[in-house]
C-alpha cells in the first residue's frame, strides 16, 4: 500500500511537472504575443501614448556644432589664383529641437504639423562667443547667376571673393543685398500615426503639401521615403536597411545596420550610412538622377557631393559629409586643410530594436558652395576651375540621458525580462519535476515488478 502510494505521488509529481513545462512552453507565445501587442499600442502616434510623448516634444536634448572653415590665404588666391587653404574652428553649439511641434492635427490615422526652427547658444559647449569672425567665401558672389547685376552688386557693396563675419552673422543671418535669411518652420509634414497598420508608424506621406518631391527629374530621386529617423516601426529587421526623409539634403537616404551596441544598458542597433549614397553615378547608377551640372561633376564622375541649388532657390550649395568624406580625392585637391576620418565625420543612428525608437544619433553634414572661372567678373579672373569650397560642417546629435533610459528599462524592459524569467523558471522547474520524478518512478515501479519495465 505504501509503495503503491509512493509510486502514485511520484506519478502525480510527474505529471505536475509536465503540466509546469506545458504552461512554460504555452506562455513563450503567449508571452511574445503580449509583449508585441503592448509595444505596438505604445508605439502608436496618438494622445497617451509613449511614442507620442516622445514624438511631439524631443525627450533628449538636441544640439547642433558648427565647425567653420577659416580660410588662411585669402589675398593669394585672389592675386595668384593659389589653392585655397583652410583651418577647421569650432565647435559652435547651439540647442536645437527644444520646442514642441505645432498645429498638430489627426485625420484619418494620419497626423499633420509644424516642426518650429530655433537655436540657443551654449557657451560652455563652444570655443568661443558667438561674435568670432571668420573668413569664409563670400557667398553672393557663388550666389550671382547674372553678370551684369553681379558686377553692379559688388561696386555697390565693395564685396570680394572672401568675406569676414562673425559666427552669428553666417548661421543666422546679415544684411546683405544678396542674401537673405528667412525659414522658421519646416514642413508642414503628414505622417502616418500607425494606428491603422504599426508598420507604417512615422512614414511620412506628404511635406509642404505633396507626397512627392519635385527638385529632381526622376521619379526615384523625388520619393519620399521612411520617417524623419527619430523612430521606425517596432520590431526591427537588422538584416533590412531603415529609410528616412531629410529635408536638409532634399532627399530620402537610407541606412544600414553595423554593430549591436550597449546604451547605458540598453541594447540598440547601430545603422550607418553607406559610402555609396554620394557614389558616383558610374559606382551607384541610382545616383544618376541626382546630378546636375556634368561641367562641374566632371561628367558626373565625382563621388562625395550632393547639389541641392534646385531646393535653394538655384543657390550653388553642395551637400557632403564633413572633409568631403569618401568623396573624390580632387575635391581634397582643391581645398588645402582637410583630413576625412569614419569615426568623426559619419552619420549615425542607435536605434532600440523592439520599439523602433531612436535613442542616440549623430546627422554631420557639410555646406559648400560652387565657384568657378569668369572673365567678366574681377574677383574671379583667377580662378582656374569650378571649386566645390567647403563653408561649415555641422553635427545635430542627442542621446539618451541617465534618467530617461532608467525610466524606459523599467517601463519596458523589466516587464520583458520578468515576463522571460517567468518563462524559462516554469519550464526549467517544470522540466526538472517531470524528470526527476518519472525516473524515481520508474525506479520503484522496477523494484517492485522484477521482469517488468513500465
Amino acid at each position: 500500500m505504501g509503495c503503491c502510494n509512493r509510486r502514485c505521488g511520484l506519478l502525480a509529481g510527474a505529471v505536475f511537472g509536465a503540466l509546469l513545462a506545458v504552461l512554460g512552453g504555452i506562455l513563450i507565445p503567449a508571452g511574445n504575443s503580449i509583449i508585441e501587442g503592448t509595444v505596438k499600442k505604445e508605439a502608436v502616434i496618438e494622445n497617451g501614448t509613449t511614442a507620442y510623448d516622445n514624438w511631439v516634444s524631443t525627450g533628449a536634448a538636441v544640439y547642433r556644432q558648427f565647425w567653420f572653415f577659416d580660410v588662411t590665404n585669402p589675398v593669394e588666391i585672389v592675386e595668384n589664383g593659389a589653392t585655397p587653404v583652410v583651418v577647421q574652428r569650432g565647435p559652435y553649439t547651439y540647442k536645437t529641437r527644444y520646442l514642441p511641434k505645432e498645429n498638430v492635427t489627426f485625420t484619418n490615422f494620419t497626423v499633420t504639423f509644424l516642426l518650429p526652427l530655433g537655436a540657443i547658444f551654449e557657451p560652455s559647449m563652444s570655443v568661443g562667443p558667438e561674435e568670432d569672425h571668420i573668413t569664409v567665401l563670400n557667398l553672393a558672389v557663388a550666389v550671382m547667376a547674372v553678370p551684369g547685376l553681379f558686377l553692379r552688386l559688388i561696386k555697390s557693396t565693395n564685396s570680394s571673393l572672401f568675406q569676414r563675419r562673425s559666427v552669428k552673422e553666417l548661421l543666422w543671418g546679415y544684411y546683405d543685398p544678396m542674401l537673405k535669411y528667412n525659414g522658421t518652420y519646416d514642413g508642414p509634414y503628414t505622417v502616418s500615426t500607425g494606428e491603422d497598420d504599426i508598420a507604417n508608424v512615422g512614414k511620412i506621406l506628404s511635406w509642404r503639401g505633396e507626397e512627392s518631391l519635385t527638385f529632381w527629374d526622376d521619379k526615384y530621386c523625388n520619393m519620399i521615403n521612411g520617417t524623419d529617423a527619430s523612430s521606425f516601426a517596432p520590431f526591427v529587421d537588422k538584416r533590412k536597411p531603415l529609410y528616412f526623409f531629410s529635408s536638409d539634403i532634399c532627399r530620402s537616404v537610407s541606412a544600414s545596420y553595423e554593430d549591436s551596441l550597449d546604451l547605458k544598458g540598453i541594447k540598440v542597433y547601430r545603422y550607418t550610412l553607406q559610402p555609396n549614397t554620394l557614389a558616383a553615378p558610374n559606382v551607384n547608377p541610382d545616383n544618376q538622377c541626382y546630378c546636375r551640372d556634368p561641367k562641374v561633376t566632371k561628367n558626373c564622375t565625382m563621388a562625395g557631393v550632393l547639389d541641392i541649388s534646385s531646393c535653394q532657390g538655384n543657390k550653388p550649395i553642395y551637400i557632403s559629409l564633413p572633409h568631403f568624406l569618401y568623396g573624390s580625392p580632387s575635391l581634397r585637391e582643391s581645398v588645402l586643410g582637410l583630413s576625412p576620418s569614419p569615426e568623426h565625420h559619419d552619420t549615425f543612428m542607435d536605434v532600440e530594436p523592439i520599439t523602433g525608437f531612436t535613442l542616440r544619433f549623430a546627422k554631420r553634414i557639410q555646406v559648400n558652395m560652387m565657384y568657378g572661372p569668369s572673365k567678366v567678373i574681377t574677383v574671379l579672373k583667377q580662378v582656374k576651375d569650378y571649386t566645390i569650397f567647403p563653408i561649415v560642417w555641422l553635427n545635430e546629435t542627442a542621446a539618451l540621458d541617465h534618467e530617461t533610459a532608467d525610466m524606459f528599462k523599467e517601463e519596458l524592459f523589466s516587464r520583458v525580462e520578468t515576463l522571460e524569467v517567468l518563462q524559462l523558471s516554469l519550464l526549467g522547474i517544470g522540466v526538472s519535476i517531470f524528470v526527476l520524478c518519472f525516473t524515481m518512478y520508474c525506479v520503484v515501479r522496477c523494484r517492485h515488478s522484477p521482469g517488468k519495465f513500465v
